[in-house]
């Protein structure tokens, strides 16, 4: 009856307490655990927190190591800057004295060959190859060596600006990237956990774009640093190389001009002597000239003189010759009168110095010619050398470029 009233459904008392303590041991297993992972979980905490830190701390300081190699750049580049500015001004000038001196010479050199030119119109024995047109010759030719020596230096000049400049424009697009880089590393460094909109960029870990290496970073502004350099030691020797041309062409132009005007100083006083000599034998031409005629005049004064005698002798024996007879006698009269008309004729016929004296008149009338017309010579080359080359040579002036 007792076994008939037991429900099969019942468990035993022994599996009640079976099962209560594995339901402790199952929570003191699953307490210690969750224990575990609690305490496991708190050191990783910390360990990740530290490690974050560590890892923040030190990518502030390469940060801050990165910004101040920057700013080292950016301070060269800048000092370079400033240099190949300066230096860049600096040839300006030089060039602007070059384009000065060039234009100098051009008056100089138009005035040597009118001078030339004008010469040209020298008559005569004049129109000598002399020691003035040697050294005319001689400053054009010094002229034309120095115009092109010039006009290659400011060619020389023209090419290191614009090399200067570019080597500007290198240092002034590296500054800007510079400083638009250290912009952006500022403005890292200023963010902290706690600054506001701060953002996950699940795409900055990609190493998209143009990524460079530090070494080739450094070498790209050394190398622009060392342009400028380069460009800057450049326009110092080139400054000094201007210096020095613009020193020599104007101390040549100078020593040039002065052997031209000495020249011609000295060509105006032998002129002016010759002239003077030429002048004296005119006036001694014309001396002669009127004792000439003098004589002339004597002469046919003496001439004329004899005329009424030899007429009266041929009178006398025209007459004579009407004697009738026996009178017409040779008598010592009659061969007297016959001896003075031979006398005088002979001595009228002797008298060829009036011819000569004739001759000698045209002569020292050639003369008197000639020599006005050589007075004339030297006077159109004192005009020529001393009036029209002289004076247009005075506005030339050699400057210290």
């Amino acid at each position: 009856m007792a076994r008939l009233l037991q429900d099969p459904s019942k468990l035993h008392p022994s599996e009640w307490y079976t099962a209560n303590r594995m339901q402790r041991a199952c929570t003191e297993s699953q307490k210690s655990r969750s224990e575990c992972m609690i305490a496991e979980s708190w050191r990783l905490v910390d360990e990740i927190e530290k490690t974050t830190q560590k890892t923040q701390s030190d990518v502030n300081k390469k940060l801050e190591q990165r910004r101040e190699e920057i700013k080292f750049w950016k301070q060269e580049l800048d000092n370079k800057l400033e240099q190949i500015v300066h230096e860049t001004e600096i040839l300006l000038t030089f060039k602007n004295r070059l384009e000065r001196a060039l234009e100098g010479c051009k008056e100089p050199l138009v005035i040597a060959q009118k001078c030339l030119l004008y010469r040209q119109r020298r008559v005569g024995i004049d129109l000598v190859h002399d020691e003035v047109e040697q050294e005319l010759l001689k400053e054009a030719e010094v002229l034309q060596g120095i115009i092109a020596l010039l006009g290659r230096t400011l060619e020389q000049t023209n090419e290191q600006i614009r090399r200067n400049r570019s080597a500007k424009y290198n240092l002034e697009m590296d500054l800007k990237d510079k400083f638009t880089a250290l912009t952006i590393d500022d403005y890292c460094a200023s963010l902290t956990n706690d600054t506001p909109h701060i953002i996950y960029a699940d795409n900055a870990m990609k190493l998209e774009g143009n990524f460079v290496s530090p070494e080739d970073w450094t070498d790209f502004s050394n190398i622009n640093v060392e342009k400028a350099d380069k460009q800057r030691n450049n326009s110092l020797a080139l400054k000094a190389l201007i210096d020095g041309i613009l020193s020599q062409t104007a101390n040549d132009m100078r020593k040039q001009c002065e052997m031209v005007n000495t020249a011609f100083r000295n060509r105006v006083k032998e002129v002016k002597d010759a002239k003077h000599k030429l002048e004296a034998l005119l006036a001694m031409v014309m001396d002669e000239t009127a004792s000439q005629e003098k004589n002339i005049a004597a002469l046919k004064k003496a001439i004329a003189d004899k005329e009424g005698p030899v007429k009266v002798a041929q009178t006398r024996l025209e007459a004579r010759n009407h004697r009738p007879n026996v009178e017409l006698c040779y008598d010592t009269v009659h061969s007297s009168l016959m001896s003075e008309v031979q006398e005088i004729t002979k001595n009228i016929q002797r008298q060829d110095a009036l011819a000569q004296a004739q001759t000698e008149l045209k002569s020292l009338s050639r003369r008197q010619l000639s020599l006005e017309e050589e007075i004339k010579v030297k006077e159109n080359t004192l005009y020529i050398d001393e009036v029209l080359c002289m004076q247009m040579r005075e506005s030339v002036y050699i400057n210290n470029y």
